[in-house]
């Protein structure tokens, strides 16, 4: 008997919905990147810098709900950052 692979599913990619990195300093702090899935859910993916090598980066990621949520998260987040004194790009 003749064992076959395993075939797994291919998931689809995410979709990119938009990207807010945070500077202080010239320096980079983090970066948020909202990405939606096909099934409504959406995920924003943390990165914070920690330093200039990028493999020194801690990511963190948080599933919400529907883009909505997490663009409420995303602009409170942005919010605080600037009351921070940190300058926010696209």
């Amino acid at each position: 008997m003749t064992a076959s692979p395993a075939t797994r599913a291919v998931e689809p990619e995410p979709r990119e919905l938009y990207v807010r990195h945070a500077r202080k300093n010239g320096r980079r702090l983090m970066s948020m990147t909202a990405l939606a899935y096909d099934d409504g859910a959406c995920v924003v993916d943390v990165r914070l810098g920690r330093g200039e090598n990028e493999e020194t980066d801690e990511r963190r990621a948080y599933r919400f709900v529907d883009a909505q949520q997490a663009t409420t998260f995303v602009t409170e987040a942005v919010e605080a950052l600037i009351y921070l004194g940190c300058e926010i790009r696209e």
